[in-house]
């Protein structure tokens, strides 16, 4: 019974961030996107930790796999299973899984903000690194690289608002889910007793 609990929490769990995960073909605004906040779900929720940064990154994955192939073949010769340099934004969501993981050990509401703005901030500060570094149009200086931030701000809105949106939906529709399904929800560890003091630690 245990188990079968478990595995429906799981389920549910995953069937989220896949569902997030291919939003990403509904029309949006420039990278108004649910990948860091899938990857902060996933971080507070899983709780076995492999978990949390296997099937984020597995469900972008297989979007990825879908809008390249599917809604943008026209632009790809071949199948695609990786886009060019893709190691640049797969390791920014492994980052902000691992930031989920330090920030939202209880989920609340000041905690998922701050790991949402978290998370914007990794995933500007990387993928513009990753446009700069080896750039023959951003002179490979420390100038060069804060031009390249500087070209990156107008699009730093939708990452931000994706972050927070996402995170807002994620984490309220699986609040919701766990007070109208008990079965959601996780029993608390039991307290241990020690024995020389009979006080609980």
């Amino acid at each position: 019974m245990v188990q079968q609990k478990i595995n429906i929490r799981l389920s549910v769990l995953i069937v989220l961030i896949v569902i997030a995960a291919f939003s990403r073909v509904i029309p949006h605004m420039a990278n108004f996107s649910p990948l860091g906040a899938i990857g902060l779900f996933g971080a507070a929720w899983f709780t076995k930790k492999w978990q949390a940064f296997l099937v984020p990154i597995a469900a972008t994955w297989l979007s990825d796999l879908f809008i390249d192939n599917v809604i943008y073949a026209q632009y790809y010769p071949k199948f695609t299973w990786f886009y060019q340099e893709f190691y640049w934004q797969y390791g920014s969501y492994l980052l902000i899984t691992l930031t989920g993981l330090l920030i939202v050990k209880t989920v609340n509401f000041p905690r998922i903000v701050t790991a949402a703005l978290c998370s914007s901030a990794i995933f500007f500060l990387i993928t513009n690194f990753s446009c700069w570094i080896g750039s023959t149009t951003y002179p490979q200086t420390m100038g060069g690289l804060m031009t390249c931030y500087t070209a990156g701000i107008p699009y730093l809105k939708g990452t931000l608002l994706g972050d927070l949106f996402y995170s807002g939906a994620l984490f309220g529709v699986f609040a919701l889910a766990q007070k109208s399904f008990p079965v959601l929800r996780l029993e608390p560890k039991p307290m241990m007793v020690n024995r020389y003091d009979n006080s609980c630690f």
